[in-house]
């Protein structure tokens, strides 16, 4: 078994705002096995600036990984938990040599083309007139669940596009979500929140930075309005300081970055925490090509969750991998009749 890596810039087709700036391009790696005739693919989404792992010796890593590859993937997953962009790179090169189809490593109804899963559409942050058009975009394409990204411009003009929204479509509707990526300092937070609530929205993700318990556990008990944790999960490795986080602050819901947080598996370990303590939870994309992004929604399907997903940056891209993925009114799905233009 032989194993090797490349490195790979997505272009945004116009840069992204985000409270932590603005995107341009977006750097991946790609994993590749061999075994004989067989090829498996991965790939390792590191998101720099957020990414546990965006560290000076990440590509030493994933050169250490190729060196090692016959370790194996539960091995090698055990040994890169300060690593969970390539853990995920590494689940998924493994399964896609084990599928008849390399591109297919969680066989479903999804990967058929019979199955969908609902989405949100995302709203980047902008000026008023570029947020406004993203909404409108959005809700023309069937987009019944809109997550707005808040906290980089300012908070009236905030409230104002949510009270545009809400004059046009009640929550039932649309379905409003927010995501402050810790925009909000300890002490505004709450105040913001009651404001917020009054556009019935459906939650709030990390109103305030991580590593916070006690203020974020306070602000989960007071809050008028649902709050997600997001960027709180990131560098939690361990099962028990996972239980500890969810049981201390008490969230209303959690979410799932695979990439950020220990792919498949340490995704899978949040699930069953957050059920054990009745706190809802969504998976969501961390700005992965259509390889990242194909096999995390595959992974998703099969926890056949209700909740719309946070799927949808595929087409973010100018240069992405050609796939079967398809968006439709508010919905992801895997077309088997298209293929893959993807070259390793």
């Amino acid at each position: 078994m032989q194993a090797d890596y490349k490195k790979y810039i997505l272009n945004f087709k116009r840069p992204s705002g985000t409270s932590r700036g603005v995107l341009t391009t977006k750097e991946t790696w790609f994993l590749k096995i061999t075994d004989g005739n067989k090829v498996g693919y991965g790939e390792c989404g590191i998101l720099r600036s957020l990414s546990i792992d965006d560290r000076r010796d990440y590509e030493e890593k994933l050169q250490w990984v190729c060196n090692n590859i016959n370790l194996g993937e539960t091995m090698l997953w055990e040994k890169l938990k300060e690593f969970p962009s390539i853990q995920i790179g590494v689940e998924m090169a493994f399964r896609s040599l084990k599928a008849k189809n390399p591109f297919e490593i969680f066989p479903s109804e999804f990967t058929d083309g019979k199955a969908a899963i609902p989405i949100n559409g995302l709203i980047w942050m902008g000026e008023k007139a570029f947020m406004k058009s993203q909404i409108q975009e959005k809700i023309q394409a069937g987009f019944d669940c809109i997550k707005m990204k808040i906290g980089a411009i300012d908070f009236e003009t905030e409230l104002e596009l949510l009270k545009y929204i809400r004059t046009e479509f009640s929550s039932e509707e649309i379905e409003l979500r927010a995501d402050a990526n810790g925009a909000f300092k300890p002490t505004e937070a709450l105040e913001k929140l009651k404001r917020l609530s009054e556009y019935q929205l459906h939650s709030i993700e990390q109103p305030i930075k991580q590593g916070q318990w006690e203020q974020m556990r306070v602000l989960c008990e007071r809050t008028p309005l649902p709050i997600a944790l997001d960027e709180e999960l990131i560098g939690v490795f361990d099962v028990t300081k996972k239980r500890e986080l969810l049981q201390t602050i008490k969230s209303q819901y959690i979410i799932l970055k695979p990439s950020l947080i220990g792919g498949f598996k340490g995704t899978q370990e949040w699930i069953d925490l957050a059920e054990e303590q009745h706190i809802g939870w969504w998976i969501t994309s961390a700005l992965e090509s259509n390889v990242g992004l194909s096999a995390i929604s595959q992974f998703t399907y099969t926890k056949y969750s209700k909740m719309p997903q946070g799927l949808g940056t595929g087409s973010l891209y100018t240069n992405n991998i050609e796939s079967p993925l398809e968006v439709a009114k508010g919905n992801i799905q895997y077309n088997p009749a298209k293929s893959w233009e993807f070259n390793f």
